[in-house]
């Protein structure tokens, strides 16, 4: 399109935008930094259309997040040619932009829903990669769960069996020591291996399978954009934006009081 004579006199006062065009296309340094681009988004836009679904992803978002940040970091280190060891000005952009989002959005439920997954705790996914850890070694997915717990679970008697049941799975003993149970851990979905091999966890089956079935998607930013539509429209486009901030508010919590009403 861009070599054709037409392309260049298609309109007489856009000729230099054409021209401009036409530059970029039949540049091959440009397309080698949109390639570039593409490489180190790409990872970014993985994670988030695989989280952006109705299936239950809760329990991946953790190690997806720091894989994804690690793959980004591997693409630009490649492209800018540098060593593990050196800094980069333009990933450290990135990163902060990364944690910034992450620390925004993760909550005690990722940490903790990420710490039931057994996968997790095999020989097989550890060995992937060497400076991997189990859940139960990682001080901030730790604190995150406990602070979890802590919420959910007041009576300190009932955290205390939670807690010697998470022991026994984190480490393989007791109810979890099976063969079977052991070699599964990376081999079955998360939720089928605490269905098969929890059975005598009555305390944190429940917790695992309600957590394990949970998804990640953005449909409840969706419903607030979806009220917040109704009340600021065409006709209402004068509100400040705090006022309609607060009437979102009554409006949620309006809908959510009637549904424990009669």
């Amino acid at each position: 399109m861009v070599i054709s004579e037409k392309w260049s006199s298609y309109k007489e006062e856009n000729i230099g935008k054409a021209e401009f065009v036409t530059e970029k296309i039949l540049s091959e340094n440009c397309w080698q930094k949109i390639d570039y681009i593409l490489a180190f988004t790409n990872p970014i836009y993985y994670v988030l259309r695989s989280t952006d679904t109705e299936a239950p992803t809760l329990h991946f978002v953790h190690e997806m997040w720091d894989s994804m940040i690690k793959k980004v970091r591997s693409v630009i280190y490649l492209y800018e040619r540098k060593d593990e060891q050196e800094s980069s000005s333009f990933y450290n952009v990135v990163h902060s932009i990364l944690v910034q989002r992450w620390t925004k959005s993760s909550t005690p439920l990722h940490c903790l829903a990420h710490s039931l997954n057994p996968r997790y705790y095999s020989h097989q996914w550890l060995r992937e990669d060497s400076i991997r850890i189990s859940p139960h070694q990682d001080i901030e997915i730790t604190n995150e769960r406990v602070k979890c717990l802590k919420r959910y679970f007041s009576d300190e008697e009932e955290r205390r069996k939670l807690n010697i049941e998470f022991a026994n799975f984190s480490d393989g003993r007791g109810v979890f020591d099976d063969y079977d149970s052991l070699n599964d851990r990376g081999k079955v979905d998360a939720k089928s291996w605490w269905l098969i091999h929890s059975g005598k966890a009555k305390f944190f089956q429940p917790i695992a399978l309600r957590l394990l079935e949970q998804p990640s998607s953005s449909s409840c930013c969706e419903r607030n954009w979806s009220t917040y539509s109704f009340i600021h429209f065409l006709k209402r486009n004068k509100l400040k934006s705090k006022r309609v901030e607060n009437l979102v508010f009554v409006h949620t919590n309006l809908r959510l009081l009637l549904r424990k009403t009669p």
